[in-house]
């Protein structure tokens, strides 16, 4: 199949998995653009594109989706130079960890740190949590540095609603007003999708020049738009995500199997790489923390990349991580994140 690049790649636009055999039970299926994700990918084998030398150019074809892959990171990862400090790559502040979640907050700080962020702040929404985290000692944990460091919080990558619980709702007004580049996850996204005045808030950053990537897994994003059915969402994860993108403004990088990237005004992409083994508590916050990470590392590039491209490789990071392990069953975040910090 083809991948997402600077120089587009043929498109994938039709496979077709073999006849059934006279012992199965399931019909042959007919693979196309959205085959490429969900329960489908269980139905195929190898997916492969040959155009036969008669395939139209990509200025011929009314493009849907490109499938995207790695050989995009070189536009997004900045190559450190002799010259550059912690302060070229960029602060990340990670909010979240409400009481009894402050797993995911750290989770995220550490993915963030290894991603090339300069300086990781996490800022804990649980009082009682530790000033320190042992395994990380690099990250400064920083509780209520949201609401104490308005200046920090409008030049940083933010990355909030990690394990939030519903006391994120309180730090996302000033969030939502403040931050230059945000990522949103989790319990960010939930509360958002229950009230119209940071819905309001969310709307209006793209107007203020402020870009924002969503994360949202397909319950998620059911809530944002506001049906509640996630099996609707699976049904159509194209235009879910496109139509979240457009109606909230933002990057929308909805997770799954072939997970999903959007950005109004962008060609949308199909994420090529992960397996069910990152079905496992916690790769959604190393997830978000590893994009923010990426993000404010950009920025020491002459000309960095918008949102839309972070998310990109990003989802494919993360995926290729779990890909690139031979052992069976589930992911822990722990190990994916040891993983992505071995193979980037």
């Amino acid at each position: 199949p083809g991948c997402a690049s600077a120089h587009p790649p043929e498109r994938v636009r039709a496979a077709r998995a073999p006849a059934s055999d006279e012992q199965s039970r399931e019909p042959p299926v007919r693979l196309h653009d959205e085959g490429l994700q969900g329960a489908r990918r269980d139905l195929a084998g190898q997916v492969w594109f040959d155009d036969l030398g008669m395939g139209p150019t990509a200025a011929q074809v009314a493009l849907r989706a490109w499938l995207a892959c790695g050989d995009m990171a070189a536009r997004v990862c900045a190559k450190r130079r002799h010259a550059h400090h912690k302060g070229s790559f960029g602060d990340v502040i990670v909010i979240g960890g409400a009481r009894g979640m402050t797993g995911a907050v750290l989770l995220a700080g550490r993915a963030a740190i290894a991603a090339g962020a300069g300086r990781v702040y996490v800022s804990p929404l649980d009082p009682a949590a530790s000033g320190h985290d042992d395994a990380r000692p690099e990250l400064m944990l920083r509780p209520g540095l949201w609401r104490e460091a308005p200046a920090l919080l409008s030049e940083a990558t933010v990355v909030c609603g990690c394990g939030g619980g519903e006391t994120v709702r309180e730090a996302l007004p000033l969030v939502l007003t403040r931050a230059k580049r945000l990522v949103l996850d989790a319990d960010a996204l939930n509360a958002i999708a229950v009230d119209a005045s940071l819905q309001a808030l969310l709307t209006a950053r793209q107007a203020r020049g402020l870009a924002t990537v969503l994360t949202p897994h397909p319950r998620e994003a059911a809530r944002l738009v506001a049906s509640g059915d996630a099996a609707a969402v699976q049904a159509d994860r194209l235009t879910t995500a496109e139509q979240l993108a457009a109606r909230l403004g933002c990057t929308v990088l909805l997770k799954g199997s072939g997970s999903v990237v959007a950005t109004p005004q962008q060609t949308t992409s199909i994420n090529a790489s992960g397996n069910p083994r990152l079905a496992s508590a916690g790769t959604g916050d190393v997830l978000a923390g590893w994009l923010g990470g990426l993000w404010s590392a950009s920025q020491a590039l002459g000309a960095p990349p918008d949102a839309h491209a972070v998310a990109q490789v990003a989802a494919w990071q993360h995926g290729a991580a779990a890909d690139a392990t031979s052992a069976q069953g589930a992911m822990t975040a722990t190990c994916l994140l040891r993983q992505l910090s071995r193979a980037n």
